[in-house]
């Protein structure tokens, strides 16, 4: 006598024609979702885009162009070649204004920069109140052109609270802004006053990334703040502070709203930095292809030092395993 069997028939993978016609649902399914993802992504991507190219790619390449020309707005460019680039390499005031403009970004950077750096520990060492970071920062929410008028009263040199100050504790009045020797480096000042906070909130974001468990463990060693600071913080901070530095040395060696409302290049071209030199070049005297050259060798500088700087402090490296 034979027992059918009462177990339901094993189910094989498919195949053929129905195994087929499957897979290719699979796919346009994992398709349209990509396509969907890059069409979101575009949108996204374009107004940061079109103003990349509208307002920085294109300006660039023309601007490029112009330094070969001679052209001031009145008449059509007129190609020159190499003629811009040669007169600046001949021109004194060209190369005053580079030097007094070097002369700024060292002492812009390297008090701010320390300053900064002071603000932030302390902050991540003593308190992270979110109300003293907000205090911290305030003078970064004003503009350059405020900040500069402001500072022009406070220290003019018959009238300025600063000069008031200064006078009647016995000393004779300081002519801040109207005095060669004392003229960049108060603009100098004054610019660290403004952007101090700032650059103190990106070292200190950068100090939260490390771990408090280093800091307690030196601590257990018998490991002072001092040395904490120099073996912990400062190598960790690495990354950051180059950052932080490349950042402040690109913006500094484009000053020119604080000069421009407070000096305005004076006294006796003290100073006259670069960025003021090649406006007046431009829009004081009308030669767009000389102010495009001494544009484009800024360009040219300013790239180099980026690199330089991006070598040697090791920026895209991290000790933080």
């Amino acid at each position: 006598m034979t027992i059918a069997s009462s177990s339901p028939p094993s189910r094989l993978p498919l195949s053929g024609a129905e195994g087929a016609r499957t897979k290719p649902a699979t796919k346009r399914a994992s398709g349209g979702s990509s396509g969907g993802d890059g069409r979101l992504a575009a949108v996204f991507i374009a107004p940061a885009l079109v103003g990349f190219v509208v307002f920085l790619l294109w300006p660039t390449l023309r601007g490029i162009y112009l330094s070969f020309t001679r052209f001031n707005l009145l008449t059509p460019a007129e190609w020159v070649g190499l003629a811009n680039y040669d007169r600046m390499i001949h021109d004194p005031i060209f190369w005053e204004s580079l030097k007094v403009t070097v002369e700024y970004v060292v002492i812009n950077i390297g008090v701010q920069t320390v300053s900064a750096l002071a603000i932030a520990v302390l902050l991540q060492r003593l308190t992270q109140s979110a109300v003293l970071r907000g205090i911290v920062l305030t003078p970064y929410l004003m503009s350059n052109v405020v900040a500069g008028l402001v500072w022009l009263w406070i220290l003019d040199n018959q009238l300025g609270i600063g000069n008031e100050i200064i006078a009647g504790l016995g000393f004779d009045r300081i002519p801040f802004l109207a005095d060669e020797t004392w003229a960049i480096p108060t603009i100098a000042l004054i610019n660290v006053w403004r952007h101090v906070g700032y650059t103190a909130l990106l070292l200190f974001a950068g100090l939260m990334a490390i771990p408090n468990d280093m800091y307690e463990a030196a601590k257990v060693d018998g490991a002072s703040e001092w040395r904490m600071f120099w073996r912990i913080t400062m190598p960790l901070l690495r990354p950051v502070l180059a950052v932080v530095l490349i950042m402040t040395v690109i913006g500094s060696f484009q000053v020119f709203d604080t000069v421009a409302v407070t000096t305005g290049g004076g006294p006796a071209n003290a100073t006259n930095v670069l960025q003021f030199y090649i406006y007046q070049s431009a829009f004081g005297r009308f030669q767009f292809g000389y102010a495009s050259a001494m544009s484009v060798a800024l360009l040219v500088v300013l790239s180099a030092i980026t690199v330089l700087q991006y070598r040697l402090t090791r920026a895209g490296q991290t000790d933080l395993g």
